[in-house]
C-alpha cells in the first residue's frame, strides 16, 4: 500500500504527526509512506526513517497536484484537513481519511466560553486517521531524528543547563520581558536562550540582565536547538514547536501558557511509561477572557494581557 500523508506547517504539527509515520512501518514495513509538507519544512522530516520520501510544495498547487498524482497513491492520511487539502484531495479522487480538528468545539470555547471538547491530544486525533489501515497508537510518544552532521561543540556550554525557548508565533502565547526575567529568576542553574532571528533582540537583552544567561536565539539551526536540548536538565517553553521536539526528546517540559488553552490537545505529548510529572503545564486559571483565541493575537484584545502577567513561578 502507498500511503500520502498531508500536513504543510508548521514545526510543531509537523512533530506531532510522527508517531502515525512510526506507527505504520512498524505495523506494515512493506507499505511505502510519503510525507507532503512546505519546503520550508523538509528539515524536520529528512531523517526520519519511516518517511519513504518528501514532496515539498513550493510552486504552485496545481504542479503539486500533478507530481503527486503521478505517484498513484492508494490513500490519503490528511493531517491538516485546509482548503489545500481538500484541492489535492478533490485532484487525485482517492480514499481520505482526515484529522478531526474540533473546529466547532474550539469555536464554541473561545467565543462563548462553552466547553464541550473531548480531552483528546492532537496526537491521538491523527491516530484515529490510521486507524482505518489497522494500525494502532504504540505509546512509544513523538520522535524527532537529528542531522548527524550537525554539532554545537563549538559552542561553550555549561555542563548543567536549562534551556529556554524564548519565541511563539504569537505574542499573546509568549511571556512578555518582564515576566521573561522574573522566570529566569527562579531557575536555580544557568540557562540558554533558543529562538529564531526574530527573537535575538529579545535573547540580548534578557542575556544583559543575568550572567546565568546565554543567548542561542537566532544562532542555531531547529538541529542544533534540539541537540542543546537533549543536553539540558529542563526545558522552559511557551505553547510552541520547540515544546514538542521537547517532548520527542524525552526531555522535561514547563510549558507556559497564555491566550491559548492545553484543552485544546496540545499539550507536550509522552510515551505512555513515561514519568507523569515531566510535563509541568503554568497556566492562570479562573479568567473569563481565556482563552481568546484558538491561535493567538499581536497583542492582548483587552489590553490587560492577564493570563500572562499573572503567571507565578515557584
Amino acid at each position: 500500500m502507498k500511503i500520502l500523508i498531508l500536513r504543510f506547517s508548521s514545526i510543531g504539527d509537523i512533530v506531532l504527526t510522527s508517531p502515525v509515520m512510526r506507527c505504520i512501518k512498524t505495523r506494515f514495513p512493506h507499505y511505502t509512506v510519503h510525507f507532503a509538507t512546505k519546503k520550508q519544512f523538509a528539515s524536520l522530516l529528512k531523517y526520519n526513517p519511516y518517511v519513504d520520501k518528501l514532496h515539498l510544495l513550493e510552486g504552485s498547487l496545481s504542479d503539486f497536484c500533478k507530481e503527486l498524482k503521478d505517484e498513484k497513491f492508494d490513500v490519503i492520511l490528511d493531517l491538516h484537513h485546509n482548503l489545500r487539502t481538500l484541492s489535492i484531495w478533490s485532484s487525485l479522487r482517492i480514499r481520505r481519511h482526515s484529522v478531526d480538528k474540533l473546529n466547532w468545539e474550539k469555536w464554541l470555547m473561545v467565543r462563548f466560553k462553552i466547553n464541550i471538547l473531548p480531552y483528546v491530544h492532537i496526537v491521538d486525533r491523527y491516530m484515529e486517521t490510521a486507524r482505518h489501515l489497522g494500525v494502532d497508537n504504540d505509546g512509544k510518544g513523538l520522535d524527532f531524528f537529528i542531522d548527524p552532521n550537525e554539532t554545537i561543540s563549538h559552542l561553550s556550554i555549561p555542563e548543567r543547563y536549562s534551556v529556554y525557548a524564548i519565541g511563539g508565533q504569537h505574542n499573546t502565547k509568549k511571556l512578555p520581558f518582564e515576566k521573561q526575567v522574573e522566570l529566569l529568576s527562579k531557575i536555580p542553574m544557568p540557562v540558554m536562550l533558543i529562538g529564531g532571528k526574530e527573537d535575538a533582540g529579545q535573547g540580548e537583552k534578557l542575556s544583559a540582565v543575568s550572567a546565568n544567561v546565554l543567548n542561542f536565539c537566532g544562532k542555531l539551526s531547529i538541529h542544533q536547538s534540539a541537540l542543546l536540548m537533549q543536553g539540558a536538565e529542563r526545558i522552559y517553553s511557551h505553547d510552541t514547536g520547540m515544546m514538542h521536539i521537547a517532548a520527542a526528546l524525552k526531555k522535561p517540559v514547563v510549558s507556559i501558557w497564555g491566550n491559548t488553552i492545553p484543552e485544546f490537545g496540545m499539550t507536550p505529548y509522552y510515551p505512555s511509561d513515561f514519568p507523569k510529572k515531566s510535563g509541568v503545564i503554568k497556566e492562570v486559571v479562573g479568567l473569563d477572557c481565556r482563552p481568546c483565541s484558538k491561535i493567538g493575537f499581536e497583542k492582548c484584545p483587552l489590553g490587560h494581557f492577564n493570563c500572562m502577567m499573572q503567571q507565578e513561578f515557584d
